[in-house]
């Protein structure tokens, strides 16, 4: 009895000093508590995040009108668009930088966080100049009705000023995540957060703007959030020190980086083209359709950015592993992972149904919005758990070093395939719910093919390693 509150009492220890550190070994010692660890922060910022953006259109829903929620809520696949191209390339950071961490390389390392830091500047500028010039042509493509087009123009055109510093925080944080620091920037969005929703209620409530008040909102705390962990990388004693003068792209780190975000880049365009095309036969339905859609995203998306922080939390373990070349612990994450998955959409997913109706009141108190986005709802929960599966199995098949084959799969299971949905079995059934069962039939085809991938590359890379082992031993030999 005594041994085992001492063996507890030691455990709490344990969690304890991981909590306060923070870097945390990922390459020793238990798995599970540490993926907690590392993952619960990073699920906390990201329903922060969700917070903060349902902030926009709660404010706006309630205090503009729906034509307004509608027209934050059209912009939304086009934004994720032309950002999630270039935010890629972040995923080519998290783990170059996990695994030059995960081998001990100092001086790597500080060329991964500066180049890094030099392509996310480059990328937000581009995207700013892009979104200014493309938004109003690609919402009137995508079928956006009249009633809400230039209130949607608006929004994007001012949201649009702060994605350079959107941009630079999420490769700081990627930096930092990377290191096994994932509250840090947590910490960082609750302040740029709290900001943004004191500014929506503000500038909409007390000026009387509209969408553009909850899109200046934004753009503040955007750049709020840029200073702070560019802060936080500046005044690290560690190998990630930013140090200004150094910003400077390495030829070699950059193609490391590109190789591994570039086809994650191509895929988060690929799949949100999808979307777009989705997006606009939402929009053929009419705006009433188009805001019930944008309430119930949001809602969703409680449950998508869990899924999220397994997907960054599977790169950072994978990657820092395969730095340390510990292949074996690889299996231990996988398992984990996808116990993670399915408990969570049993959860999650069953909250989301029971609380729906009330969680949907909170954008609109329109009747027939509400009705139209708990059909989204239902659609989708049934079958989350599929979601989970297509999102989590790249980051770990990107932390072994694999980024072309997970987008392959992407591109065939879920883009090409929702293309080939909504011009046979929509068309030929054109309502709302064979529109949303697009979503669950894609995920499970493409998650299948992750799972394959995953397989696949843990083959690959435990064969090249017993021929290494087998290599060395001849040469001791002779």
């Amino acid at each position: 009895m005594a041994a085992n509150i001492v063996l507890k009492k030691n455990y709490v220890i344990k969690l304890l000093k991981l909590l306060k550190n923070h870097d945390m070994d990922m390459c020793s010692g238990p798995l599970l508590s540490k993926i907690l660890i590392f993952s619960l922060p990073i699920i906390a910022m990201n329903i922060l995040q969700l917070m903060f953006n349902a902030a926009d259109m709660i404010v706006v829903g309630h205090f503009s009108g729906r034509e307004a929620l509608a027209a934050v809520g059209a912009t939304g696949a086009l934004i994720n668009l032309l950002v999630n191209t270039f935010m890629g390339l972040s995923v080519g950071t998290a783990v170059i930088v996990a695994q030059d961490y995960g081998a001990g390389r100092i001086k790597d390392l500080g060329d991964s966080v500066h180049t890094s830091i030099a392509i996310s500047i480059i990328s937000g500028l581009v995207v700013m100049i892009m979104g200014f010039v493309f938004c109003k042509p690609m919402l009137i493509l995508m079928g956006t009705p009249e009633d809400i087009l230039e209130l949607s123009v608006l929004y994007m055109e001012i949201y649009f000023i702060g994605v350079p510093a959107m941009m630079v925080y999420n490769f700081g944080a990627a930096i930092l995540r990377a290191v096994g620091d994932s509250r840090r920037p947590m910490y960082y969005l609750v302040i740029s957060g709290v900001i943004n929703v004191i500014l929506n209620l503000f500038f909409v409530i007390v000026l009387d703007m509209s969408v553009d008040g909850v899109a200046w909102a934004s753009v503040v705390s955007q750049f709020l959030s840029m200073v702070l962990v560019m802060i936080c990388l500046y005044r690290s004693n560690r190998g990630i020190r930013y140090i200004p003068r150094q910003t400077r792209i390495e030829g070699n780190k950059l193609k490391e980086i590109v190789r591994i975000g570039l086809p994650a880049g191509l895929q988060s365009f690929l799949f949100s083209i999808s979307n777009v095309l989705i997006q606009s036969a939402v929009n053929s339905f009419g705006s009433t359709l188009v805001a019930a859609s944008s309430a119930a995203s949001n809602v969703e998306g409680f449950v998508g950015t869990t899924m999220n922080a397994y997907y960054n939390a599977a790169i950072t373990f994978t990657g820092q592993n395969m730095g340390a070349k510990k292949y074996d612990r690889i299996d231990t994450i996988a398992k984990i992972f996808t116990v993670l998955i399915f408990a969570t959409w049993i959860l999650v997913s069953g909250a989301t149904l029971l609380f729906g109706r009330p969680l949907l009141g909170m954008y609109t108190s329109d009747t027939e919005v509400i009705d139209l986005g708990m059909l989204r709802l239902k659609v989708l929960m049934i079958a989350y758990f599929t979601c989970g599966v297509m999102n989590v199995f790249p980051g770990i098949t990107r932390g072994m070093g694999y980024s072309m084959l997970p987008m392959i799969c992407t591109l065939v299971g879920a883009c090409l395939m929702r293309i080939v949905w909504l011009k046979t079995v929509f068309a030929w059934y054109p309502t709302v719910v064979m529109l949303f069962a697009c979503y669950p039939v894609t995920w499970g085809l493409a998650g299948l093919g992750q799972v394959g991938i995953f397989f696949y590359a843990r083959h690959r890379i435990r064969k090249s390693a017993a021929i290494t082992a087998e290599s060395n031993t001849h040469a001791m030999c002779s």
